[in-house]
Parts: C-alpha cells; structure tokens; sequence
C-alpha cells in the first residue's frame, strides 16, 4: 500500500511540474549564461541563472591592518543566483492588441559566487595581485519580458546582489568583508516549453 501510495504521489507531482509554463535560454550581460524559468501557477515563477564573466568587477569594503578599505576586483568570476518572482504585481498589467503579451515582473532571493585570477585595487595598498575572492547574499530583480505568440521569450532585467564576501591576496590572506554587484543589467533569450 505504501508503494502504490509513493507512485501515486510521485505521479501526481510529476503531472503538476509538468503542466507549469517553463522557459529555459541564455541570459547575456554582467554574467553571461544559462538560464531558467519554472511557473509557479499564473502569477509567480523561480528563475534559476548560473553565468560566467570573464571580466566581472566586484565591489567590497574588507578590513586590512586594522583599517577598513574600500575596493573593488575584477577577473574571472562563476555565479548562480535564484529568485522567487511575481509577475505583473499589484495588477499592473500592459495594454496590448498583438498576438504577443508584456509582462514585468519582481522578486528576491539568493546568489553566490566565486572569483579567481583577479586583481585588487583599494586606497592602501593600491593595485594588488588578488587569489580568490568568493560571496554568498541576497539577490533582488526587476524586468520586463515579451513572450511571443510562437515558443519565443525576450526578457531585460536587472539583478542586484548583496550580502558577505571574503578576498584573499598573496600579502594579507583572507579577510571578511561586504560584497556586493549592482551591474547585473541583462537580456535573457528563452524558449518557452
């Protein structure tokens, strides 16, 4: 009975996955990469992004030798973020007579990340060689999408991160500090399935 019962929930889970809107594509700007929506019914969605920036900058204020300091990384940098979005909140909607529908959407979440082969800059110390640098946070988002009347998704939006970072340089180790990236402007290209 409890395997009859097991398959028959894993059925029913299965059948409502499969019946939400999904979209999956590229996401191309700050962090280029892959990119994922799953419908949560007709009004909410998680986005899920994993992206790559060669040239990625960061900003983060770290304590060396006693004194705080302000600055900023750059180099090779892997991220992944999730939110939990809302999509035309509040009721606003756009008014539109094509085959095609406008939505904007809004939501929080997570992101993480780590950075490696990188340079360091702040007041101190100056240009210094930097190891590795790493942060986990709070991720917000705000954009707007087009879906076409064909399995199509045009989406520009913005996505903030915030929360704890640490750096660590050849010089001083690894320090503790605040992290965070407001340049997350992208264009997202999905299929809709």
């Amino acid at each position: 009975m409890k395997k009859v019962l097991f398959v028959a929930v894993l059925a029913m889970a299965s059948v409502m996955a499969y019946a939400q809107p999904r979209a999956i594509g590229g996401r191309l700007g700050a962090f280029d990469g892959f990119s994922y929506q799953h419908g949560l019914g007709s009004d909410k969605m998680l986005e899920l992004e994993v992206g790559f920036s060669v040239a990625g900058r960061t900003d983060a204020w770290r304590y060396i030798s006693g004194y705080r300091t302000y600055g900023h990384a750059w180099g090779s940098t892997l991220q992944a973020a999730i939110t939990h979005d809302w999509i035309d909140p509040f009721g606003a909607t756009f008014n539109w007579s094509h085959k095609g529908e406008w939505h904007w959407y809004m939501g929080v979440g997570g992101a993480a990340g780590y950075g490696w082969y990188a340079n360091y800059y702040n007041q101190v110390e100056g240009n210094t060689p930097c190891w590795h640098w790493g942060f986990i946070g709070a991720a917000g988002r705000i954009g707007v999408e087009y879906d076409f009347w064909f399995p199509l998704q045009l989406s520009i939006d913005y996505r903030p991160t915030i929360g704890a970072g640490f750096l660590g340089d050849p010089y001083n180790g690894a320090s503790a500090g605040v992290y965070w990236e407001m340049t997350s402007l992208a264009l997202g290209v999905r299929y809709k399935f």
